[in-house]
C-alpha cells in the first residue's frame, strides 16, 4: 500500500472518528467524497489492479455490515465509512480492520456497560439480537438504536481508532 493512500486513509478516519463522537453521526459530505477519492487515487497508484483492489475494499465493508444496518444495530455513516475505507486500503486491510474494530468496540461496550450498571440488560438484548439474525426478523424496537434508552457505542470511533493504530504500526514497519 502506498504511504499517500495510507495517510489519506487515516486522514479519513480521523475526521470520520471526530464526528461520530461529537455528534453520533458520519456525514455523507464526508464519506461519498472519501470513496471517489479512495477509488480514484488507487486506480491513478495502481492502474487497473489498484482499481479492482480499491473496489473489492469498498464493496466488502458495504456487504458485510448491510445486515447489521437493517437490523438497525449500526448507522448508515458507520456502514458507508466502512465502505470509503475499504476503497483506500482494499479488501485484505479492511477485513483485518474490521476484525479490529469490532474488538475496539467490544471493548468501550463493555465499559459503557460497566460504567452505566446495566449487563444483565445487556446480556437480554444480546440474545433477543442474535435470536433475531438467525431467525431473519427484525428485532424487538427496544434493541435498535431507535430507541433513545439504549446504549450505543460509536462504531465510527471504533473504527477510526483501529484505523490509526494500523496506519501507526504499518508506518513503524510492523
Amino acid at each position: 500500500m502506498k504511504a499517500t493512500v495510507l495517510v489519506l486513509a487515516v486522514a479519513l478516519a480521523l475526521i470520520a472518528g471526530y464526528t461520530d463522537w461529537r455528534n453520533r453521526r458520519i456525514p455523507n459530505w464526508l464519506t461519498v467524497p472519501g470513496f471517489l477519492i479512495g477509488v480514484s487515487v488507487n486506480a491513478l497508484a495502481g492502474g487497473w489492479p489498484g482499481l479492482k483492489t480499491s473496489l473489492l475494499g469498498a464493496g466488502l465493508g458495504l456487504l458485510l455490515l448491510l445486515p447489521f444496518v437493517f437490523l438497525r444495530s449500526l448507522g448508515a455513516g458507520d456502514w458507508k465509512l466502512a465502505g470509503a475505507l475499504g476503497a483506500f486500503v482494499g479488501w485484505q486491510v479492511l477485513a483485518d480492520l474490521l476484525m479490529g474494530s469490532v474488538f475496539v468496540a467490544g471493548v468501550m461496550a463493555l465499559g459503557l456497560v460497566i460504567y452505566k450498571r446495566r449487563f444483565k440488560q445487556t446480556l437480554g438484548n444480546i440474545g433477543r439480537l442474535l435470536g433475531s439474525m438467525v431467525t431473519f426478523h427484525m428485532p424487538a424496537p427496544e434493541v435498535s438504536l431507535d430507541n433513545p434508552q439504549s446504549l450505543k457505542v460509536p462504531y465510527g470511533v471504533a473504527l477510526a481508532l483501529t484505523t490509526v493504530v494500523f496506519g501507526i504500526l504499518r508506518i513503524w514497519g510492523a
